[in-house]
């Protein structure tokens, strides 16, 4: 099984925090910190060993996969990932069904 070295990009921080926010909700809602702590980890294993599994982004795009996913924390979410020439992929950004 072949793994993959898996970083996480400004971009996709940048719009976890404007979805989720730095502090929990009043009713409990989760934070991007809740995320990051408890969601993420499985997520970047994921792109990591099963990169090409993973749904193309868009049909014939095979460097552009997604990650569809619910949690504990979230009903839904879908992760960008794309595979750099070195074969590194990368994080790039998050879309959250609340």
């Amino acid at each position: 099984m072949r793994r993959r070295e898996v970083r996480v990009a400004e971009s996709f921080f940048e719009e976890l925090d404007v979805q989720l926010g730095q502090e929990r909700g009043p009713n409990g809602e989760p934070s991007a910190t809740d995320f990051l702590v408890f969601d993420l980890p499985s997520i970047v294993e994921r792109f990591a060993t099963a990169f090409d599994e993973l749904p193309e982004v868009m049909a014939g795009l095979s460097a552009a996969r997604m990650y569809i996913g619910s949690s504990a924390l979230l009903p839904a979410f879908v992760v960008h990932g794309l595979e750099l020439e070195d074969g590194i992929v990368v994080l790039v950004g998050i879309e959250i069904d609340e």
